[in-house]
């Protein structure tokens, strides 16, 4: 009798099999905008063989999807994130590394879990740079083709980054973070426009952390030191085992940009995990950040939870505003909604910057796995939002703000992201106006084959990618 397979390799998480060269979309509904020009990228989890343990949603292949826009059309591709764990598994035929949640093996230094570069894509320096939760190896794509060029080591051999570095609109510099087990615990650089490492640090930390994100303004980056962490008596016997240590207090950390680790501030607040920040910026002596604040991540497994979950995670998140004072020292905290969402993005041609909108896939409650039903647009000055729901059985992923024009006024544009159908098991590609979702999609274009749901997505725009060789 073969094995029920775990709830995220299986129906909607289901990997698909092989790669997809480029191929013309149908519009099903509305029209494309002629206007809406770029490249909507997004990468997830697509095992390719058998774990050899346990399967965790984290570990399988990285795997990207593009749709190209241009002059009303759409094109869409698909490609495996070529990875050095992914060639040796492809010239074993077999998987050769368990699950990121068992015991790494700590013998096999540079490779204790296998980086799959399935987490994140940010295009900074005419490619798009795949990343990995744990932090790793960066791997290079082209944006025309999606071949892997290698390791993007940024010409100075750096060998591990964390997902989620910042792309500053007006400098055109990388900003970055990077975590590890075993130290250094954290630390965080930037990356010239041109692609080379202009300034490296550690911050000082007594013991590993479970970091996902960061956040920057015009001056500053910003760090985390959360209650969220590797239990530390379990690592000592070669074991990850995550805790939430509600007596270990919880700090925000704001570094000048460019400046040494150890001159880090860091700021107490309550007890919280986020997986991702919308953003941040400065006003006056205060620095005012936005994200998805969770106050219990930690599954009880003697329970059912009431919200979703993956593996041990518990998925709560909401949306929070703090206020860092550095003039005084100190900092205030706020929920901004009761409502669950994740995924937030921001228009993305005002990071650091202040900012007025924010675009949250809502979380559904009544499903085990996590899945969004929908998405809420926050008009954080008026404190208002509006909203879209997908429909019955269709789910969507992270939403990419794709703008009108370069210099255009903040969300004037559009929404893309992938939308997946439970019942019919296809996928489509949504276009949304980003200021009126409430309206619905003003185009819907079908995927040749079905998507499973997956991470994290950017928008690419045409005028920035380098020329078609």
């Amino acid at each position: 009798m073969n094995a029920v397979p775990p709830p995220y390799r299986s129906g909607l998480f289901a990997p698909v099999e092989g790669e997809c060269a480029e191929e013309a979309l149908q519009v099903v509904a509305g029209e494309v905008p002629r206007e809406l020009f770029g490249d909507f990228v997004r990468n997830g989890s697509n095992p390719r063989f058998e774990p050899t343990g346990r399967y965790h949603w984290f570990d399988g292949d990285g795997m990207v999807h593009r749709v190209r826009f241009e002059n009303g059309q759409a094109h869409y591709m698909r490609r495996y994130v070529q990875t050095d764990g992914f060639n040796a598994e492809t010239a074993a035929g077999a998987a050769l590394w368990g699950s990121s949640t068992e015991r790494p093996d700590f013998t096999r230094k540079d490779a204790p879990f296998k980086n799959t570069a399935n987490t994140d894509v940010t295009f900074h320096n005419g490619k798009l740079l795949a990343l990995w939760w744990l932090s790793g190896e960066v791997y290079a794509l082209d944006p025309h083709t999606l071949d892997t060029l290698g390791r993007e080591e940024f010409g100075a051999g750096l060998r591990s980054v964390s997902a989620h570095p910042k792309v500053d609109p007006r400098t055109g510099e990388l900003l970055y973070f990077d975590y590890q087990a075993r130290g250094p615990f954290l630390s965080t650089g930037i990356v010239s426009p041109e692609g080379k490492v202009s300034h490296h640090t550690e911050i000082p930390l007594d013991g590993p952390r479970l970091q996902h994100d960061m956040a920057f303004t015009e001056n500053h980056v910003i760090l985390f030191d959360m209650s969220m962490q590797w239990d530390p008596e379990e690592l000592k016997r070669g074991r990850t085992k995550v805790g939430y240590f509600r007596d270990k207090p919880a700090r925000i950390g704001v570094l000048r940009r460019g400046a040494a680790g150890e001159t880090i501030r860091w700021f107490s607040v309550d007890a919280f995990y986020m997986y991702h920040a919308i953003g941040a910026y400065e006003e006056g002596s205060r620095i005012i950040l936005t994200g998805c604040r969770i106050d219990n991540p930690v599954a009880d497994p003697t329970r059912t939870e009431d919200v979703p979950t993956i593996g041990f995670l518990r998925l709560e998140p909401k949306l929070h505003r703090w206020e860092l004072d550095l003039a005084t020292g100190l900092a205030t905290e706020r929920s901004l909604d009761d409502n669950l969402g994740e995924f937030p993005r921001m228009d993305d041609r005002f990071g650091g910057a202040a900012f007025r909108y924010a675009a949250m896939p809502t979380i559904a409650r009544t499903e085990a796995s996590l899945l969004f039903d929908g998405v809420d647009v926050y008009d954080l000055a008026k404190d208002s939002k509006a909203s879209h729901r997908y429909g019955e059985g269709r789910f969507g992923g992270e939403l990419v703000f794709a703008p009108r024009t370069p210099g255009g006024d903040e969300f004037d544009g559009w929404l893309v992201t992938f939308v997946v159908d439970r019942v019919s098991d296809s996928a489509e590609a949504w276009v949304l106006d980003a200021k009126h979702v409430e309206a619905g999609p003003v185009a819907r274009l079908r995927i040749p084959a079905r998507i499973p749901i997956g991470f994290h997505a950017d928008w690419v725009p045409g005028w920035k990618l380098p020329a078609h060789p």
